[in-house]
């Protein structure tokens, strides 16, 4: 297939793609009724937050999705955003503003290739499965130009997969390793199973923790489906807002987005709540993929020892050994998570500069970082609560 017949254009709002063209290039996986590989690039996902005001004006991610097609066929999209901050992103580039704009550019608006606000890896350039190559490369290149006819610095797509940023190397665009820390799950039959994995100081150390959270004189539930209802939501939504308060100055996503989320998006979640005396105090809301549990969003009403670890890190470990699915993704940084069990893992994003001399800049950086990333991964590793083979240990 030659590449003037593919065409590409932008779009502004994801409903003129429309869910069976859009679901078809981001979650063929799904066509047989299963799960996607993770809910975030899904029509419903995307236009629950474009719906919700959660992106959109005044919150500094404008849609302008990429579609390419060939004829009246769609073959790849792309979630793609003009960005006037680097907020939300959890792959973050505020060094490289500050340096861009010292030296007298102009760094935003920039076109970041992102599920906004999530920092989990999937795909960014969704293909259909018919058009692998083709719909990739055209991606890329229509957000380069698109990037250059208007006069933009940059483009990057945060939480890529590894062959996706393999095959952005190969197009020319620079590759960025970053890391956070998952939980992997070896076939364990149960909670038990996992623990006993673990150095013995570590295994104790995480049921004295289970324990006090335990202990906080009330009831842990974990809802599912159509066991979510409203309530449920007014209770997350005020833990999410003291979150974000705390955080980010003000919460991402708006109540509304949560609303849509009852209605399109409950399917995909586990959310696990505590509840004492007859009132929520604490939640953390999981999104399901086919073999990844996504550690999203935690709040709280009320502080009780060792609650956090419990509803987000346990709690997600004991879904994810029942559901056999395969990983646990506990979101962006915390190396606290690493004597609960959650590795260091890379991940990646990948990066195009319109300057020249910035772009060679940026590369001579990510090329030490990579390697500090690399060392960085190897030394935590060594230091995980998992048994070391070579010492024999006494309970």
């Amino acid at each position: 297939m030659s590449q003037h017949e593919v065409e590409i254009s932008v779009i502004a709002r994801i409903a003129e793609i429309g869910q069976d063209d859009w679901d078809a290039c981001a979650c063929p996986e799904a066509t047989d009724g299963g799960r996607p590989n993770d809910p975030f690039t899904t029509y419903r996902f995307l236009s629950a937050l474009e719906e919700s005001g959660s992106v959109g004006s005044g919150t500094g991610w404008q849609p302008q999705y990429l579609v390419a097609k060939v004829e009246d066929r769609v073959i790849s999209v792309a979630p793609l955003y003009v960005k006037s901050h680097s907020q939300g992103e959890y792959i973050f580039d505020h060094n490289w503003a500050h340096a861009y704009e010292n030296a007298g550019g102009r760094y935003y608006p920039k076109l970041q290739i992102a599920v906004p606000h999530t920092p989990a890896t999937g795909r960014r350039f969704l293909v259909h499965p018919d058009f692998a190559e083709t719909g990739f490369s055209t991606l890329v290149q229509g957000a380069i130009q698109l990037a250059s006819n208007n006069n933009v610095s940059s483009v990057h797509a945060t939480f890529c997969t590894a062959d996706e940023a393999a095959l952005g190397e190969q197009l020319g665009l620079m590759s960025r390793a970053t890391q956070q820390f998952h939980w992997l799950n070896k076939g364990y039959e149960d909670f038990d199973g996992f623990l006993a994995d673990l150095s013995s100081r570590k295994r104790k150390n995480i049921r004295k923790e289970r324990a006090q959270a335990q202990g906080f004189g009330g009831e842990i539930v974990t809802l599912r489906g159509d066991q979510i209802e409203p309530e449920h939501w007014d209770a997350f939504w005020e833990f999410y807002q003291d979150t974000g308060a705390r955080k980010w100055g003000t919460p991402y996503l708006t109540r509304q987005f949560f609303r849509i989320a009852q209605e399109t998006l409950r399917h995909d979640l586990a959310l696990v709540l505590a509840r004492r005396d007859g009132e929520w105090i604490a939640g953390a809301l999981n999104f399901v993929g086919r073999e990844t549990l996504f550690g999203r969003y935690w709040g709280c009403v009320e502080h009780h020892a060792c609650l956090h670890f419990e509803l987000c890190y346990y709690q997600a470990i004991d879904i994810a050994i029942g559901d056999g699915l395969a990983r646990v993704e506990a979101g962006a940084q915390g190396q606290h998570k690493l004597a609960r069990g959650y590795l260091p893992t890379q991940t990646h994003s990948l990066h195009w500069v319109a300057d020249a001399g910035f772009a060679d800049a940026i590369g001579s950086y990510l090329k030490a970082e990579r390697e500090a990333v690399e060392e960085e991964i190897e030394i935590l590793t060594d230091y995980g609560p998992f048994k070391n083979p070579n010492v024999q240990e006494q309970e």
